[in-house]
């Protein structure tokens, strides 16, 4: 297989960290573009990767960036904003998204995977998926034939730095015995970021997935409320999880996005009103049980587990 030269944007992330060695791995060299290359050395230790300071959302950075490059991977996205009116998810999403496919045209970049959400679409009432389906439709629409664009749509990703089960045992340590959920039915097929970079990785240059829209869920699903209290008893925490009416839900998203940091929000109320399950997806295989208890149990030799499979 030919090693490609890969510009990534999101690179320092969750999704990111995982893809960037997994591209080292197969021989790939690896550019990642960051407003704050110092906070992201540690990315330094792959030794194909290129840690460059840069702008996403300016042109000319993206212009200078993305020649002679092979691919791009476009894995930016935001789950809140700082306002309330949908700017920052458009600014986030959309924007960049016009940007990446008009500086890929510009510099001749044969290839983009460009990284969507389960349910994302023009339709939806969250900003987050409204916005990540406007974005998702106009890469596929304006590459036209002259880039490969593949596109990804995960329900929600796990591992060991994730912001899912490791938010839930933070805020769950945090609550008193009681641990009143807002939508508590919702249901999710969760995903291991493993095999979600791999799949993004084979994808490269398989010409199968070129102009394909790939939705990524685990072997399982489970309602929020199941989650939760799962990640309660790997924490080690006796706490009560009660779900809450939908009243109550969009009641407490009202109140908690005008605490700092946003734990939750309307546009999140809104996001889970629609379950995260696949009905045609590329399936997953590891399942939550078998990697959730290594970190969040802080198993012994989970941390070399881990690093021995990033090799």
């Amino acid at each position: 297989m030919k090693n490609l030269a890969i510009c990534v944007l999101g690179g320092t992330g969750f999704v990111g960290s995982h893809l960037c060695a997994e591209l080292v791995k197969r021989g790939h060299q690896v550019k990642v573009l960051t407003r704050q290359r110092e906070r992201h050395r540690d990315l330094l230790v792959l030794p194909s990767l290129e840690l460059n300071q840069a702008n996403v959302h300016n042109e000319r950075d993206l212009k200078l960036h993305f020649e002679n490059c092979d691919a791009v991977v476009n894995l930016v996205g935001i789950l809140n904003e700082k306002g309330r009116d949908g700017n920052g998810f458009h600014v986030a999403h959309v924007e960049l998204a016009r940007k990446v496919i008009t500086m890929c045209s510009t510099c001749k970049v044969p290839r983009l995977l460009h990284m969507s959400a389960l349910n994302a679409s023009p339709d939806e009432k969250s900003f987050y998926l409204r916005t990540k389906g406007e974005a998702e439709n106009y890469v596929h629409t304006f590459a036209a034939n002259k880039i490969a664009v593949t596109s990804f749509r995960p329900s929600v990703i796990f591992g060991a730095e994730d912001s899912f089960t490791n938010r839930f045992a933070s805020i769950l340590k945090l609550t008193p015995i009681v641990f009143p959920l807002a939508c508590a039915n919702t249901k999710f097929a969760p995903v291991y970021v493993d095999d979600v970079v791999q799949v993004m990785a084979d994808a490269l240059t398989d010409k199968r997935t070129f102009e394909q829209r790939i939705n990524l869920c685990g072997p399982k699903q489970y309602s929020l409320k199941v989650l939760v209290k799962y990640v309660a008893n790997m924490s080690n925490l006796r706490r009560t999880v009660f779900g809450l009416p939908n009243w109550a839900s969009k009641l407490q998203a009202g109140i908690l996005e005008f605490i700092p940091g946003k734990p939750f929000s309307i546009d999140n109320y809104r996001s889970l009103q629609k379950d995260s399950v696949c009905t045609d997806a590329k399936l997953c295989p590891t399942a939550l049980e078998s990697i959730v208890p290594g970190y969040l149990q802080n198993i012994p030799g989970y941390k070399q587990f881990r690093a021995k499979r990033s090799t």
